[in-house]
């Protein structure tokens, strides 16, 4: 439950530091006096988006900080899974905005993640304002509440993961349905596509290169030949290069008897005269192979020709990437020749996977049915008191034509607050003040089922009066007293007599402007807030007494 709740420099709010107790409370106020500041500070605790134009004139950030007590609801595995600290005597979650736009977010004094925040928020306060009565008629929330008296998570959790891999097969499928339909409409141009490729028969990628090479070498044959020609008669003529070293090397052998220091001379002498002949040797074989063949220049000219204009039909720079290009047609052609075997294979996974999600489907339903049976019963058992003697509640269950994500099931409440009337959407034949009541009877009802720490209902009481507001304020008390925090912010004196806590917000105009404040009541303080309620703003002994009275009987 909340024990604690801290707003610093928000809107109307300089400093707020208040404690809360279990079981009913209450929270009033005249109109404007800042209410629903409070829910918008608490809003920001449940994950809800920050707006810096909520931060106090002047002020450079705000804080709202809550401090609840966990130990009776069994939260441990939610801060062992997140791997956050746990200490169910006293929970902080805290919330600050600063001027800059910047938002954080602390649970236990550890800096998280907004989801988070929120997914934790949700679990420790339920917030109930006037606008939600309009869930009333969206079949989700209909949908949640048979979920919730059914406890059928398990069934729900497993359905919704068989459902996404049915979807998941049947997107594959239509997926592979319409590139089927779209490569058969090009798979001529793919064949002969391939086809061209194929009859090039790439296969290394270093080809053009070596290609590009010998065309360039026998482009220029007779120039390499004579100049090779040339090359050669230097080293072998009479007295050429050759002679010449050989002559040097007989000299410096004679010296070599007469002084040994020249020994290194001769020996490299020789061995430049052995290279020198090596590489007359391989400039004659050269010579000998070199041989100018137009056929042959041709024949690679063709070839690469060839190469060039697939690359450029392609757009690639490359042999590589045009090896690369074929073989991704050719798997795109294997495809489409097997694509009818894949459709075939993803139909049958589908239909099997569609088998799954309707029998899970069918135990869903089958759960949610007796849940609607209970919730009819309980809902007309909770509205007869509050005014609704001849109330008729009815859940229309109808089938969906296919799996959706929630179910097979399509939920519609029905409502008819008159014996013999007709059955229609709550929203669209019930008042004001008897769609307040139903949706407080769904609370009561789902709250047994729901182990929430808090539940605040802000002025669920309107459009009702007297003796009805009497039995809501029995109804939210009971609520309160089955391990569960109930705070209702109300104008009713009815409702605000019931509180077992009576809190007061008021606004007090300071020279820097009007600020916002909550208090917990005493017994007197209460007796006079009640007779405001009832008298107005003029307090009269009467008020006074009839307050007293209210009181005194709860």
């Amino acid at each position: 439950m909340l024990k604690n709740l801290i707003i610093q420099n928000y809107a109307l709010i300089e400093k707020l530091d208040i404690n809360f107790e279990n079981g009913f409370s209450v929270i009033t106020g005249e109109t404007g006096a800042g209410k629903s500041i409070i829910l918008g500070a608490i809003g920001l605790l449940l994950g809800q988006r920050a707006d810096t134009k909520a931060i106090k004139n002047g002020a450079t950030k705000c804080v709202i900080e809550a401090h609840f007590d966990l130990t009776a609801y069994g939260m441990e595995d939610f801060f062992t899974r997140n791997e956050l600290d746990y200490d169910p005597a006293d929970c902080i979650i805290r919330r600050e905005l600063h001027a800059s736009g910047k938002s954080r977010a602390f649970i236990n004094d550890v800096p998280a993640q907004l989801p988070l925040l929120k997914e934790l928020g949700e679990q420790l306060i339920d917030v109930h304002s006037q606008h939600q009565n309009l869930l009333l008629n969206k079949e989700d929330f209909q949908l949640n509440v048979l979920d919730i008296i059914a406890k059928d998570n398990d069934e729900l959790k497993t359905y919704k993961q068989t459902y996404k891999e049915y979807k998941s097969v049947e997107t594959a499928l239509a997926k592979a349905i319409e590139e089927s339909k779209k490569d058969k409409a090009e798979e001529e141009f793919l064949r002969f596509q391939v086809e061209q490729l194929a009859a090039l028969n790439l296969s290394d990628p270093n080809e053009q290169q070596e290609i590009e090479d010998e065309v360039e070498t026998l482009s220029h044959a007779e120039d390499i030949k004579a100049e090779l020609f040339k090359v050669d008669s230097i080293m072998t003529q009479e007295h050429g290069v050759l002679d010449m070293i050989k002559e040097c090397s007989h000299s410096l052998a004679n010296l070599e008897k007469m002084t040994p220091t020249v020994a290194e001379l001769y020996q490299r002498t020789e061995s430049a005269y052995i290279e020198l002949k090596d590489i007359s040797n391989e400039i004659s074989s050269l010579q000998d192979s070199l041989e100018y063949d137009p056929q042959q220049l041709q024949q690679l000219n063709d070839r690469l020709n060839e190469i060039y204009e697939q690359e450029k039909k392609h757009r690639v720079n490359s042999l590589q990437e045009l090896i690369d290009v074929f073989n991704n047609l050719q798997e795109k052609l294997d495809l489409i020749d097997n694509s009818e075997e894949h459709i075939a294979e993803l139909e049958k996974k589908r239909n099997e996977m569609l088998k799954k999600v309707q029998q899970q489907a069918d135990k869903l339903s089958s759960l949610r049915t007796k849940a609607a049976k209970e919730v009819e019963k309980q809902m007309i058992e909770l509205l007869k008191p509050l005014g609704i003697p001849n109330v008729q509640f009815v859940i229309d269950l109808q089938k969906s034509a296919k799996p959706e994500p929630s179910g097979i099931d399509k939920v519609n409440f029905l409502f008819s607050a008159n014996k013999n009337g007709t059955l229609q959407q709550v929203s669209a034949v019930a008042s004001g003040g008897e769609i307040a009541r139903v949706m407080l009877s769904l609370k009561a009802l789902i709250s047994s089922a729901v182990k929430l720490p808090t539940i605040i209902f802000d002025e669920i009481d309107t459009g009702v009066s007297g003796s009805i507001a009497d039995k809501m304020a029995e109804m939210m008390k009971n609520m309160g007293q089955q391990n569960r925090q109930v705070i209702s912010i109300t104008h009713l004196p009815q409702i605000a007599a019931q509180g077992k806590n009576h809190y007061k917000v008021y606004k007090e105009d300071k020279d820097n402007g009007t600020v916002s404040h909550i208090i917990q009541l005493t017994h007197e303080q209460r007796v006079e807030e009640i007779a405001h309620m009832v008298s107005g703003a003029t307090l009269t002994e009467a008020a006074l007494n009839n307050a007293r009275a209210l009181l005194t009987n709860n």
